[in-house]
């Protein structure tokens, strides 16, 4: 297969189709996105070689049980081994002997194909593309706030940063009714939350 490595250099390769260990399919990959974390692993952030991507939408070709094939699906990036003190507390994305799609450990999307846990997938609706199902990765991160900490509508937010990440966690606060103002760098960016009435300013 193809796939886009990086070994402290980037270059379009010719690697192996993988093979899924007990536990995990082979993907297809359909679409892959690009993240600013991709962006900084070239500049050698984590150390990371191999095949980059994390944001991703595919199709099922491989696994145990049968009725995920064919299945279009996302994933979360985080695999973890679930037999830990972290796991046995769900703190799943905190395990030590975790593998991160694309960033540590672990081949990414950047690829024809790559494999995850069955228990990392999650399938795609019908009505749903491939163009939007490719955010559901940084869509979840956004949303994750709110697992940690409680926005409340009487709470003011300032939210810094235009950025992809930055535009989802500010739609996420926004549904909260707090008193929010995202601060960025780019007028283009900052206009498509202003559509959506959140407030913005140019800095």
């Amino acid at each position: 297969m193809k796939a886009l490595l990086y070994d402290g250099e980037l270059k379009l390769s010719s690697k192996p189709r993988p093979k899924p260990p007990p536990g995990e399919a082979l993907i297809r990959v359909s679409l892959a996105g690009i993240c600013n974390t991709d962006l900084e692993i070239v500049k050698g952030y984590m150390g990371f070689q191999g095949v980059l991507g994390h944001e991703f939408v595919g199709i099922v070709e491989a696994a145990e049980e049968e009725g995920w094939l064919g299945e279009r699906v996302v994933g979360e990036i985080n695999c973890y081994c679930g037999e830990c003190p972290l796991c046995r507390r769900g703190l799943f994305t905190h395990c030590p002997e975790r593998t991160t799609l694309g960033i540590w450990g672990r081949d990414g999307a950047f690829a024809e194909y790559l494999t995850l846990p069955l228990a990392s997938l999650h399938p795609v609706p019908e009505e749903i593309p491939d163009e939007d199902a490719v955010f559901v990765e940084p869509l979840a991160a956004a949303l994750e706030i709110l697992e940690r900490i409680q926005v409340k509508p009487t709470d003011r937010v300032i939210l810094l940063g235009d950025g992809k990440l930055g535009l989802l966690v500010a739609q996420v606060l926004a549904l909260q009714g707090c008193d929010l103002l995202v601060v960025g760098h780019h007028a283009h960016k900052l206009e498509v939350l202003s559509k959506r009435g959140i407030a913005t300013h140019l800095g």
